[in-house]
Formats: structure tokens, C-alpha cells, sequence
């Protein structure tokens, strides 16, 4: 503290968790994310004192990688997570999160379905799910309108947390068995059910998880088998959006 600057792009949750552990540590935290992220990502990190930099929207993740590089560039001392390259990442999923999913189903889970954003969700859970019971089906969830995972090309879309328009190096693309492309208003319509029929205000890319888990559990052939996916973050980060206030079309591409 008070020597190191953590410097971070960030689409928004990992920047917020960076922004509460500077705070609370006393380490000054830069953070740069796309313009066309919530409101309530922006105030939120201003509440734990971040500096925040905002990187053209249509430039995505990609743009806002660019500029921590040039910020970390400018500033002695700098230190840049990367959650992208970080090995990390998919570390702490492989420690936590594979284990509450093993645990919490007794190791009776048949389908795990992740999003992919930086990998590491999808990268560290299914690598252990495997390794414990060989016969797991690994889903990635994208957004369709950029299905880079799939070959195609980057381009704007709603579903923020997930589809950053590149492949991330802590991807580990061997470990799942198939890609499921996510539309932007199912995302939307998914997380909107999520609240409005079970009660869990959750945020865009959990309904793309939702809708992907669903497509692939209603397929005769996986009736009867346990399907687990991840609600990624709060829906209360979303009300000043399109997805509790108005149909998808009313907001313009997120990247």
C-alpha cells in the first residue's frame, strides 16, 4: 500500500471486488471498463473510491485491455491481475466453486454450463468435475451475436459479463464438450423469469446460463440427469438497464 497501483480492466464484477479489497487494504486501484456497462457498476466502484476509466463501447473488452496495458505503462509501481491471463482465476474455481457443485449434488451432477467470460468459471470447475466423473458434459455458454468461441467473428452485444471478443488465455478449450450461442433477449427474458418466477433477482449472463442450461436439459436424451449452471452476479445491478426497465431493444450494444 502506498507504493503498488492495481491497475485492471474489467467489464464490472471483478473490478468492484479489486476496488473492496484496495479500500479495505489501502492500495489506490484504476480500473478501466466500456462505457456501455450499468450505471450501478460505475457508481458502485466510485463508492469504494476507485479511479475509474471508461473505454470506447463499440472497442468492448478489448478496448478496455488496451488501456490498462497504456495505464499500467504510465504509472511506476503499477501491478495488473489480468484476470484473463491470470492462472488464478480458474485456480480459485478449481478450490471453490468445483467442490461446493461436487458437494452440494453428491457428486451426482451429469451437465455443468458456464458462460464464458474471462474461462475461468467453466475452465476450473470442469476440469475437476472430469477429473472426478469422466462421463460430465461441459457446456460454454456465448452471446450468438459474437460467437467467437464457435469461429466467428467479435461483434456488439447485451449480454455483459460474457463473449469479451477474444479467446481468453485461461481458457482452457478442450475441457468442454459444446457451445451453446445465447441470443441477447433470451438472456433478458431468462433473467427477467429467474425473478419473476423463482424469486432470484440475478443478472444478464445468468439468464444466458439459465436459458442454456434449459436448451440443453429439455433434449430427450438428457431427461432425468442432474444439470448445474451459475447465477454470476446480482440483478440489482441491472435496474437502471433495459432488463428491468424496458424490452432489450432499447438499449444500444453493450460491446
Amino acid at each position: 500500500p502506498g507504493k503498488t497501483t492495481i491497475v485492471e480492466p474489467t467489464s464490472g464484477n471483478t473490478g468492484i471486488a479489486l476496488a473492496l479489497v484496495a479500500a479495505a487494504k489501502g492500495y489506490r486501484v484504476v480500473l478501466t471498463m466500456p462505457e456501455t456497462m450499468s450505471l450501478e457498476r460505475r457508481r458502485l466502484l466510485n463508492a469504494y473510491g476507485a479511479e475509474l476509466v471508461l473505454t470506447e463501447g463499440p472497442k468492448g473488452m478489448k478496448g478496455a485491455v488496451a488501456r490498462a496495458a497504456e495505464i499500467a505503462g504510465e504509472i511506476p509501481g503499477s501491478f495488473v491481475p489480468q484476470q484473463f491471463n491470470n492462472a488464478a482465476n480458474p485456480d480459485i474455481h478449481r478450490e471453490t466453486t468445483a467442490e461446493e457443485v461436487w458437494n452440494d449434488t453428491d457428486g451426482r451432477i451429469d451437465i455443468f454450463v458456464a458462460g464464458v467470460g474471462t474461462g475461468g468459471t467453466v475452465t476450473g470447475v470442469g476440469e475437476v468435475l472430469k477429473q472426478r466423473k469422466p462421463g460430465i458434459y461441459v457446456v460454454a455458454g456465448e452471446p450468438e451475436a459474437s460467437p467467437v468461441l464457435s469461429g466467428g467473428d467479435p461483434a456488439p452485444h447485451k449480454i455483459q459479463g460474457i463473449g469479451p471478443g477474444f479467446v481468453p488465455s485461461v481458457l482452457n478449450t478442450e475441457i468442454y464438450d459444446e457451445i451453446v450461442r445465447v441470443p441477447d433477449e433470451d438472456a433478458f427474458e431468462h433473467a427477467r423469469r429467474l425473478a419473476r418466477e423463482e424469486g432470484i433477482l440475478a443478472g444478464i449472463s445468468a439468464g444466458a446460463n439459465a436459458y442454456a442450461a434449459l436448451e440443453v436439459a429439455r433434449r430427450p436424451e438428457n431427461r432425468g440427469k442432474l444439470v448445474v449452471t451459475v447465477l454470476c452476479d446480482t440483478g440489482e445491478r441491472y435496474l437502471s438497464t433495459a432488463l428491468f426497465q424496458a424490452p432489450v431493444e432499447a438499449d444500444g450494444p453493450v460491446i
